[in-house]
């Protein structure tokens, strides 16, 4: 898969941890201050260290690489870093920088240690990297005026600042842009704790009253994610608010999250169609991942990012030489059992190689 090719998340997903176009709402559930920031402790605590430093020295703070799955804040931790540095804030994305001089335009306007802020920075065009090489390490723009002949080479220097690049597949990025930045931070999964925080913070916001049993109801089905849950909380109040509910308990959000196809689990309907189908069609597998794509009519790279990794986060399916699997977990979370034996006898079958199967598998692409 080239940099700058990104696999559909399914945008009608609930439980999706990419931004949708009706999380609008999110922003004002957003905390504001490092303090105010609920989990990823270890990331704070050193944030809070080096923002100070940078304040005490009056200088601009080194770049920083904030890396991890959607949703878990990579924006809102950018936004607080310039905030509490007192600096101004300038966003941008990796796609929306189309030549070096949309580069250019917005360096040269940057005030001395702004925060630059580029979202998905691993689909950077490669000569839009070459140009910001020097624009991080000597705060220098080194540009190409013209062509052929009369081309000339200008060099601008420019005022120190921070460059904050976000990104959710960090391996795509090249290894000198990734040795540029000074401060690495990689974003976890939320506990069901710090999520429960979150939620009953937001239904604060929201003039929203919420149990403690149902704000944790809604931290169990949010996938470890701060901007599922926020979703999630937002449609639990338009269905209270529908019913003439004042007080939203974990009756309550049960029956609207089950109405919204969330499961006890943060499976969502896409995630259990997957499942049935390796266990109903093709014995638990294993099987290759194009033959369930196949059979889902989905994209392959869909099923692989999009939908594999939570399930195997939580244990109900398996990625082997020879295909998926549904664990002994996935079965009893579809309420069935497992097959006596199954995973003995596959296990044996899994240690016998298996010639022309690997790219159905999924393990090696061609």
């Amino acid at each position: 898969m080239t940099p700058n090719h990104t696999p559909s998340d399914a945008p009608d997903r609930l439980v999706s941890g990419q931004a949708r176009p009706d999380d609008t709402g999110e922003v004002g559930l957003r905390p504001q201050t490092l303090d105010d920031f609920i989990g990823q402790r270890l990331a704070c605590d050193n944030l809070r260290v080096f923002v100070q430093a940078a304040r005490t020295r009056a200088e601009a703070m080194d770049h920083v690489l904030l890396h991890g799955p959607p949703g878990l804040g990579k924006t809102t931790l950018a936004q607080i870093v310039a905030r509490e540095l007192g600096v101004g804030f300038r966003a941008t994305s990796g796609p929306m920088i189309a030549k070096a001089g949309d580069l250019a335009a917005i360096l040269t306007n940057l005030e001395r240690g702004d925060v630059l802020f580029i979202d998905e920075i691993h689909r950077l065009n490669p000569a839009i990297e070459e140009v910001l090489y020097p624009a991080m390490e000597d705060f220098q723009l080194d540009l190409i005026i013209g062509e052929g002949p009369a081309a000339r080479s200008v060099r601008i220097d420019l005022k120190p600042f921070t460059l904050v690049g976000a990104t959710t597949r960090s391996g795509l990025l090249t290894t000198p842009l990734r040795d540029r930045f000074g401060i690495p931070v990689r974003l976890n999964f939320y506990d069901p704790e710090d999520l429960e925080a979150i939620v009953r913070r937001g239904a604060d916001k929201l003039g929203m009253t919420l149990t403690p049993d149902g704000a944790m109801e809604i931290a169990r089905r949010s996938r470890g994610t701060p901007r599922v849950a926020g979703r999630l909380l937002r449609r639990v109040r338009d269905f209270a608010a529908v019913a003439g509910r004042a007080t939203v308990d974990q009756v309550a959000t049960d029956a609207a999250l089950r109405r919204l196809e969330v499961d006890a689990l943060g499976l969502d309907a896409m995630d259990r169609r997957y499942l049935s189908c390796i266990v109903r069609h093709y014995s638990g597998g294993p099987v290759g991942v194009e033959t369930i794509a196949a059979a889902l009519a989905e994209e392959r790279d869909t099923l692989e990012e999009v939908i594999e990794p939570f399930l195997i986060q939580q244990g109900l399916i398996q990625r082997t030489p020879r295909g998926r699997m549904v664990t002994e977990t996935g079965y009893r979370h579809m309420g069935l059992a497992a097959p006596a034996g199954r995973d003995r006898a596959q296990l044996d079958m899994l240690n016998q190689p298996s010639p022309g199967d690997d790219n159905d598998a999924g393990g090696t692409r061609p």
